[in-house]
């Protein structure tokens, strides 16, 4: 299971040798650290720790310098764990690059989406809203009827309705890598991710592979 850390830079597209446009986003993907390995003996499951992006040192506790110091790491800013079925081949303190992937491969995208705060049921789940005759006036986008009032006499948990809507966690999966660009350390994968400009992606090998599709 191959992954790394990155930074959403933003969209943009290329051409294939057909002359068809490909939707690309980029991703400023690593340097990476490891900065832990984590094995079944040890702590009873396998994994990496990653850490990406430096920071002043005034960012960080005591405890997370420390950390950090044991695998001779700069100090980062985020730190993320991607569990392997089998002991891994990393070693502490070893640098990933966006050559850890190649172009081809398909990856999954994980990120947080852009936070929108509270929002009605129309934009929040595409409700359609009420009518906007007989004598309605001021309930186009209400959500109407939750059920009925004396059996069961409540609102069932999970019933579609507003509220905090975005600033989640999700994973966008079978992306293709259309570009790697090792000197900048700069992934173009195919199609849009998770997130706003600036935010942290982690992109790892795909779970559900699919045969990639030629451009």
């Amino acid at each position: 299971m191959r992954g790394i850390l990155g930074k959403k830079v933003g969209m943009s597209q290329l051409f294939d040798e057909s002359g068809a446009v490909i939707p690309v986003t980029i991703i400023e993907a690593g340097p990476c650290y490891v900065t832990q390995v984590k094995t079944l003996d040890t702590d009873g499951y396998n994994a990496v720790q990653l850490g990406f992006d430096e920071v002043a040192e005034r960012k960080l506790s005591k405890a997370e310098r420390a950390h950090l110091q044991k695998a001779n790491a700069p100090v980062l800013r985020h730190l993320r764990e991607i569990r392997y079925d089998e002991a891994p081949a990393l070693t502490l303190g070893a640098v990933l690059k966006a050559d850890v992937f190649q172009e081809g491969d398909v990856v999954d995208v994980t990120g947080v989406t852009k936070g929108r705060g509270f929002a009605g049921g129309v934009k929040r789940w595409n409700f359609r809203g009420g009518p906007k005759t007989h004598g309605q006036s001021d309930r186009h986008r209400t959500p109407g009827s939750r059920g009925s009032g004396t059996t069961p006499g409540r609102t069932y948990p999970g019933i579609k309705s507003p509220g905090h809507y975005g600033n989640e966690r999700v994973t966008v999966q079978n992306l293709k890598i259309a570009l790697v660009d090792p000197e900048r350390n700069l992934l173009a994968v195919r199609g849009a991710i998770p997130g706003a400009r600036g935010g942290l992606v982690l992109v790892r090998d795909a779970v559900k592979k699919k045969a990639a599709k030629k451009a």
